[in-house]
């Protein structure tokens, strides 16, 4: 086959993004050049590499077998880089990837204790949706992720071979409302009070549920606000706004004038805290940062 260095870049960001645009977006190369680059891999391979669904476009088994060869050939390319120019790194390198909610209850703690003890790794992190999480680790672009699951608490995805997966911890999901005014001295609340409650929330996307809405609420929510940042939010409810669903874990990260309540007359809606990495034997900086991460929960 012949393949060139670019191509196998444009494999990986297609099979992390989801789409040509995206990749295209990113690699700072026009669609075009992404699809050419595709259709070049394809004719070199001899199959089709690329799935086109609904939702995106995704890698078929030989592209899949291909990119786990592509991660090798371009660590190896950077190392030759690093090697030529005598570039000899300082640190251990992890790339970790964290779903939107785990930066401020996990992450600040985490790498303080890692300073502690591993001073020698440096962790860079980038947030996103567990499901663009799991790309980015399938295609080599972060080496570590922080997920999130839900009941049934089912596989990641179903690609082959499966992630290696740890439980880190479980949270409860809970309400946060302003502290002032109609739940004011409360820590529960039943979930027919929040029938006609305005919400704050994310929006949905065809890879991610509605967030910020409680998931068993009865009838239509009633949304005021929607936003990405949990931050905004909290303040958005803080400020009197609205109420939306927060992890019980982000209690010590509040901004003022937020309560959290349990709800009643549901059943309890449980998060999996998860820590997923390609199978195989981990460097021992990734064990490291994996130990720091859970030592926070």
């Amino acid at each position: 086959m012949d393949i060139s260095s670019t191509g196998l870049r444009v494999l990986r960001q297609i099979a992390e993004s989801g789409s040509f645009t995206a990749a295209a977006t990113r690699l700072g190369y026009t669609q075009s050049a992404v699809s050419r680059q595709a259709a070049s891999l394809e004719r070199s391979a001899g199959t089709a590499l690329f799935e086109r669904r609904p939702d995106g476009v995704r890698l078929s088994p030989a592209g899949l077998t291909l990119l786990r060869h592509a991660r090798t050939i371009l660590d190896c390319l950077t190392a030759a880089e690093r090697d030529l120019t005598g570039t000899v790194p300082r640190t251990e390198l992890v790339r970790l990837g964290l779903f939107l909610s785990a930066g401020s209850a996990i992450l600040p703690l985490s790498l303080t204790r890692l300073a502690a003890t591993d001073p020698q790794i440096t962790v860079t992190t980038t947030e996103g949706t567990t499901p663009s999480l799991i790309r980015a680790l399938r295609a080599g672009s972060i080496d570590l992720a922080v997920l999130t699951s839900r009941p049934p608490h089912r596989p990641l995805d179903g690609e082959s071979p499966r992630l290696h997966v740890e439980t880190i911890a479980d949270t409860e999901l809970v309400v946060a409302v302003p502290s002032t005014g109609e739940f004011a001295g409360r820590t529960a609340v039943h979930v027919d009070e929040l029938i006609d409650a305005p919400w704050i929330a994310t929006p949905a996307s065809n890879a991610e549920p509605l967030l910020g809405v409680w998931p068993g609420l009865p009838g239509r929510p009633r949304i005021i606000h929607s936003a990405r940042d949990w931050l905004t939010k909290l303040q958005l409810v803080a400020g009197g706004f609205g109420v939306t669903t927060v992890p019980s874990r982000l209690s010590p990260v509040l901004p003022p004038g937020v309560s959290l309540l349990h709800v009643e007359g549901a059943p309890p809606e449980i998060r999996r805290i998860l820590v997923a990495r390609l199978p195989g034997r981990p460097t021992p900086a990734i064990t490291a940062v994996t130990r720091a991460i859970a030592s926070t929960t």
